[in-house]
């Protein structure tokens, strides 16, 4: 029981520093004050277990370094909402120690305060744009994977399939950036016509170029097929994964979904080469 004690005690004093740290970083006064908030709450929480392990113990200064970056990179809301998952965690063990000490039940009712606090606690650009994000990667793998597919077994050249692709994915990528600017301003929303465009398009964009550099890189245009197809695979995954913890949504559904329809469409484009090429006789 000391060691899990000691090993809850590090864990309140390592937030305690994390959350200081990105209050200290924040402009906006009122997400300032939120953290410093829980910031305290988390020393408090350090005190009460220092009160029966009889010890100071130190944070874990990768840790702090670590959630620090994760929220300056990514942004704030998903390196809390990271915290907040591992917070969460934490709960089930101080349900456990409350067995042997009552007190301790305040403490995960503390932590279950934060959580309410943290899901309105920011409001970040890249958040309110996100729609925008999902729209352009959305119909980039999809589009995209589906036109590769085809044009590998049609065309049978790594080189002028990534030209072509390349084409198709730019033209695209400006089309739906268009297309985003026309609807965002039709709706007469709070965002910008202009910001949303420009996120489906680089979203659109930077999908765009790593799907076509296999077929830059290797000869062999089933091995940059199946590289392609890999790497679509991954963007879901990471983006997937940004948004269900981002956005606090479910991961696997999703997950699974967006690359089904991916790969479902990419395997019906590739009969559809593989008919065109026999029924035209397509060689280059």
């Amino acid at each position: 029981m000391q060691k899990i004690l000691l090993k809850a005690q590090r864990n309140e004093i390592t937030e305690h520093f994390i959350y200081k740290k990105l209050a200290r970083s924040l402009k906006n006064e009122h997400n300032r004050k939120i953290l410093e908030e829980i910031s305290r709450d988390e020393l408090k929480h350090y005190n009460f277990w220092k009160t029966y392990t009889k010890q100071d113990v130190k944070p874990v200064k990768f840790m702090i370094f670590a959630y620090v970056m994760i929220a300056k990179i990514f942004g704030l809301t998903f390196g809390i909402r990271l915290m907040e998952k591992g917070e969460t965690m934490a709960q089930v063990n101080y349900k456990e120690i409350a067995k042997h000490i009552p007190e301790a039940a305040k403490v995960a009712e503390d932590e279950d305060k934060h959580e309410q606090a943290l899901i309105e606690i920011i409001h970040e650009e890249k958040l309110n744009y996100i729609g925008s994000m999902v729209l352009g990667l959305n119909d980039a793998l999809v589009e995209l994977t589906g036109a590769l597919a085809g044009f590998t077994l049609a065309l049978q050249n790594t080189h002028l399939i990534a030209v072509t692709g390349g084409i198709t994915g730019i033209a695209a990528s400006l089309s739906m950036a268009a297309s985003e600017y026309l609807s965002t301003k039709a709706d007469d929303s709070d965002q910008d016509p202009v910001k949303a465009s420009v996120y489906t398009g680089l979203a659109y964009v930077c999908t765009v170029i790593i799907l076509i550099t296999p077929y830059l890189v290797f000869e062999n245009y089933y091995l940059a097929l199946g590289t392609a197809l890999t790497s679509a695979v991954l963007i879901i995954l990471v983006f997937t994964f940004y948004l269900s913890v981002a956005k606090n949504l479910p991961f696997k559904r999703r997950f699974f979904e967006m690359a089904g329809i991916s790969l479902g469409v990419s395997a019906l484009t590739f009969v559809i080469g593989y008919i065109i090429q026999a029924v035209w006789g397509v060689q280059v």
